[in-house]
């Protein structure tokens, strides 16, 4: 579905008389209308009994299960929910930015096409179209070819929940990836967004040649791409060198996997990329890649988890009849074995790192970013584990974790309008840069707002207590379920971490949370400062031939780029959800738990 409708839109862009009728927001809307109508065929899938434990599409590239069903049919809601909440521009803001950069005209030609303005300038600098010290950047958003690469990712994301082959799942992960390291330079003229977009890219790049590695050595070992013919090949052998290589090039794949997801030690680009791209890429990149490569892990994790214990048994039985005991086998060829190490130890490197660096950020998106990597360590913890109830919780947190954190950056994106309500917001810092732009991206941005938007300083803050695990919200009941199945399985050090960095990181949340509720003030941080009003920047503006920038034209730009009731609403109904879930539980933990279950019984 997906793809056929990115054809026809390719079509009706590529013709001149379609694409004048179709506008960017026109694009956006029926964008979301495919993910919610593919979200609505996966669900409708549910009732086609003879998918039973699955179902082999395209000679075996893809297994469709009642499981997969379930959750691509999620992942693509999430998607469609993520794209109607993308802000958008209206043309009378570009007329109104036109009015601003009047005097650039002969340096940037498309000028109508741009969305965010930044300014570089030295003092003392007198300007001309052909200055080395006074440049100008313009950071364009074509929104309608943005939508197709939203759509192109949002299909690697579907594919990969249902591969059952090497090849899909490589072909699946680039066709996601690709669209990723194009949103990440979203602002591709700023030089440090395309900095941090080139960093993901040779990362991201990294991690896929690491997925290529281990395919490449459990097909030399095996000769098999198919996950199903790979299981029971490992479930009957007892060969060292094949048992040995599978398990080589699986701890390949799932280390590229975990570049993939930012789980600590393989996060560094993750903070990066979130600063600097804008808040609906971020919220993007934070939540629909995440979940795929997830899902697909805890499908590799249970189908090598139960065949491995079924070749070990059978091995040492055929050894115990020749009176050797050995515990070799155990610890240097047992797969499971060494992917629970390697999950264990990226969750106890994710919950650390993520924890204790992020106390020392100002900036909100890395503050995120750092969050996230301690949320993943909680999930690798459960995933790690692997037992139903582990498994319970794994898919529970999942659940939890998309939807709070898609609530709280939505309201960043609306505190973003309704701050910046009366202009576009401008900054300062020590190289003299000026930027023109919606994000909020320092803490101090939001200092006070509880007295301005009372209802979405609440929302902000039930969402960041439950993030916390602040009872009796949504949150608290994932971080528990994990912990008692942890307690359960005797993962008690990891138990103890996990407990004792959930304290620590309510710090930096509940730091968030007296920011909303202070008195507003002018506060200079060690890097960056808010100028007072846009006046101060024009009457520090240096000498030039011409009119001076009227910014204040810019004053009602807040107006043309107000929020739509569908966002609001959007809000009000996940902060609803996360604040009353204890009142009606039944639904969603029946479902994970029923989920758990379908996993081990197929």
């Amino acid at each position: 579905m997906i793809f056929i409708s990115i054809l026809i839109l390719i079509v009706a862009i590529a013709l001149p008389s379609l694409n004048l009728k179709l506008s960017s927001i026109l694009i956006t809307r029926i964008s979301a209308i495919i993910f919610i109508y593919s979200g609505a065929l996966a669900f409708n899938a549910l009732y086609i009994q003879s998918i039973g434990s699955g179902i082999g599409i395209y000679s075996g590239l893809f297994n469709v299960t009642i499981i997969s069903q379930l959750l691509d049919a999620f992942l693509l809601i999430l998607a469609a929910l993520i794209l109607i909440a993308w802000p958008l521009i209206t043309t009378s803001y570009y007329n109104k930015v036109i009015k601003l950069t009047s005097l650039f005209t002969d340096v940037t030609s498309p000028i109508k096409n741009l969305s965010t303005l930044r300014f570089f300038r030295e003092e003392g600098s007198s300007f001309s179209p052909t200055s080395q010290k006074y440049n100008f950047i313009g950071l364009y958003t074509p929104r309608t070819e943005y939508c197709l690469i939203v759509l192109f990712s949002g299909l690697g994301s579907s594919l990969l929940i249902s591969s059952s082959d090497l090849l899909s799942l490589y072909l699946s992960i680039e066709l996601q990836s690709f669209g990723l390291y194009i949103l990440a330079t979203l602002y591709r003229d700023y030089e440090s967004a395309t900095a941090s977009g080139l960093k993901y890219f040779l990362l991201g790049a990294l991690s896929s040649c690491f997925i290529l590695l281990g395919a490449g050595l459990i097909y030399t070992f095996t000769g098999l791409t198919n996950f199903e013919s790979i299981y029971s090949l490992i479930s009957v052998s007892y060969t060292m060198k094949i048992l040995s290589g599978v398990s080589l090039g699986v701890i390949f794949i799932f280390i590229g996997f975990l570049f993939k997801v930012a789980a600590a030690p393989f996060h560094s680009w993750s903070p990066d990329v979130y600063d600097e791209t804008p808040t609906q890429v971020t919220l993007w990149l934070t939540i629909i890649p995440k979940i795929s490569i997830l899902v697909l892990l805890l499908e590799l994790q249970s189908g090598l988890s139960i065949n491995s214990v079924i070749n070990i048994s059978e091995y040492q039985n055929i050894l115990s009849q020749f009176n050797i005991v050995t515990n070799i086998f155990d610890v240097t060829y047992n797969t499971s074995y060494v992917l629970k190490m390697l999950l264990l130890i990226s969750s106890l490197f994710s919950l650390i790192i993520g924890t204790i660096v992020g106390l020392a950020q100002t900036r909100i998106k890395r503050l995120l970013a750092y969050s996230t990597i301690s949320h993943i360590g909680f999930i690798l913890l459960a995933l790690a584990i692997n037992t139903e109830q582990s498994i319970d919780s794994f898919l529970f947190y999942i659940l939890q974790y998309s939807i709070t954190n898609l609530n709280i950056f939505l309201i960043i994106l609306a505190l973003g309008f309704i701050i910046h309500k009366n202009g576009i917001k401008t900054y300062s810092n020590s190289n003299n840069i000026y930027l023109f732009d919606f994000d909020i991206r320092y803490l101090v941005d939001i200092k006070g707002q509880f007295v301005a938007n009372p209802v979405l300083s609440l929302s902000l803050a039930i969402c960041l207590f439950s993030m916390a695990g602040v009872p009796p919200l949504l949150g608290f009941f994932s971080k528990q379920f994990v912990l008692y199945s942890a307690l359960n399985s005797g993962y008690y050090f990891m138990a103890f971490i996990a407990i004792l960095v959930s304290v620590i990181s309510a710090s930096y949340y509940l730091r968030v949370i007296l920011l909303l509720f202070t008195e507003s003030e002018i506060l200079e941080s060690n890097n960056f400062s808010p100028l007072q009003s846009h006046k101060e920047l024009n009457q520090r503006s240096v000498g030039y031939v011409g009119a001076s920038p009227k910014v204040e034209d810019l004053s009602e730009t807040g107006n043309e780029s107000s929020l739509s009731n569908f966002h609001s609403f959007l809000i009000s109904t996940i902060t609803l959800s996360i604040l009353l879930f204890i009142f009606k539980p039944t639904l969603l933990l029946n479902s994970t738990q029923l989920l758990s279950l379908s996993y081990f019984n197929y």
